[in-house]
């Protein structure tokens, strides 16, 4: 059984037991939350559209961290212009823990 579910204009297939990693949530670590599903697919088949309008996937937030850095370099030829940044993107990690 799994779900597709969306946050922060993104999709994402889900099961029970998946820890996911998304956007920045404003959410504290053991906080639960709740995602719209857009698709549900079970024993029975797959549910799109208003079959899925009352489902909801429930998560845990488990953490709240950064992602590996990255490299951001811009140059322009000839020009001796270097430009060197680093980046690392915020995001949670949720652990689903029930579809339905």
């Amino acid at each position: 059984m799994y779900a597709v579910i969306e946050n922060g204009s993104k999709q994402y297939k889900v099961a029970v037991g998946d820890t996911v990693k998304f956007e920045k949530l404003a959410a504290e670590v053991g906080d639960k939350v709740e995602f719209k599903v857009l698709l549900l697919s079970d024993e029975n088949g797959i549910k799109v559209g208003n079959e899925v309008e009352a489902v909801k996937v429930v998560g845990e937030v488990v953490a709240q961290d950064k992602a590996k850095k990255i490299i951001v370099f811009k140059y322009k030829a000839k020009k001796n212009v270097r430009k060197k940044q680093g980046h690392r993107q915020p995001f949670t990690a949720v652990k689903i823990e029930s579809i339905g």
